[in-house]
């Protein structure tokens, strides 16, 4: 296919369109993405989405600048999508920031890279809908696979380690407030961060969260998450639409804790706790929880509503971990084979 010279004075839409070989200019393409988020916003996307969406084109631009890349195409796409996959090499996470992954040790999950494929994918198809482009340049770049998660979920005595960091933290009544949330209902870091004081009924002991695709639902938490939570908020007062959990250092403190906030103060806990070749995360809490609730005799679709899943196949995932549990402790602890000959 010929390449043609990129204008954006031409009158005929097809005839301004880029051929996908061509390059999409730097600042073209920032001024596409505010257009992008715009209409976003119009087709009322839940804000998880849209937050999600601002963080990966934010990340997009970094690697743009930090690499000197004046032009956007399919070449320039693979390198963003291949340093993804890269594991952090220096004391800076991989965003050029003091916070984050741990040099060396984390690399971001398969799952976290098929989003961002699919959140590229999304963007560069509204920009071939507003004929700015003929074919996306993510048209020949093949989704990634994404291989669920290895589960590992924490030890007991791991929580109870970390659950001890926390309370010698700066912010102690908030940190164990929020990692007995996470523990005692498995919710996502993005439900635990939305979460507002109006959602949160101390009475009933129920708590609403929005998750994925803007779907609510009520979690059920148990005496002590209830005590700690009432604690945490009785410290300062706050206005029903307030966020529970606050940023209490930096320029965001008194707004809402944010989902790499919350990663990076499980990550500060897990090294305090001495928690080493585990991932620390508020998704190692959300395995936990699911994987103890079996392990106590749950129910699978009552853990399925619970987690928010749609697909049963995602919590069975957890049901083959916790019936390997139950054979293991069988084997090991089976009434007749320990009958004496």
């Amino acid at each position: 296919m010929r390449k043609r010279a990129i204008s954006f004075s031409d009158s005929d839409p097809a005839a301004r369109a880029i051929s996908f070989t061509s390059q999409i200019p730097l600042p073209k393409l920032r001024h596409l993405a505010d257009g992008w988020l715009l209409d976003s916003e119009i087709d009322s996307h839940a804000e998880s989405t849209l937050t999600n969406r601002r963080y990966i084109l934010e990340k997009l631009f970094w690697f743009f600048d930090e690499k000197q890349i004046g032009c956007c195409d399919s070449s320039t796409i693979r390198q963003f999508l291949h340093y993804l996959t890269l594991p952090c090499k220096s004391d800076a996470n991989r965003w050029g920031k003091a916070e984050g992954l741990r040099p060396g040790v984390e690399k971001l999950s398969s799952g976290t890279i098929a989003t961002y494929h699919r959140v590229l994918h999304s963007f560069f198809n509204w920009i071939v809908a507003q004929d700015e482009v003929q074919e996306s340049p993510m048209a020949k770049i093949r989704t990634p696979v994404d291989r669920p998660d290895q589960i590992e979920p924490f030890t007991l005595a791991e929580i109870e380690a970390i659950f001890a960091a926390a309370r010698k933290s700066r912010a102690p009544r908030r940190d164990e407030a929020m990692l007995l949330l996470l523990f005692d209902t498995g919710m996502r870091v993005s439900e635990l961060c939305g979460l507002l004081v109006k959602h949160v009924d101390f009475t009933a002991r129920k708590a609403r969260v929005t998750g994925k695709g803007g779907k609510e639902r009520t979690l059920s938490f148990g005496r002590k998450a209830g005590r700690a939570l009432w604690y945490y908020l009785r410290e300062q007062e706050r206005e029903k639409d307030s966020p529970v959990f606050l940023a209490e250092w930096g320029p965001n403190a008194g707004e809402a804790l944010t989902r790499s906030g919350v990663e990076q103060k499980i990550r500060d806990l897990g090294i305090a706790a001495k928690i080493a070749n585990k991932r620390c995360s508020p998704h190692t809490f959300r395995h936990t929880f699911a994987i103890e609730f079996l392990r106590n005799g749950g129910n699978q679709f009552t853990l399925m509503e619970m987690l928010g899943h749609t697909n049963i196949k995602m919590t069975q995932r957890y049901v083959a971990i916790a019936q390997a549990d139950i054979e293991k402790q069988h084997r090991q602890f089976s009434p007749v084979d320990r009958m004496k000959k």
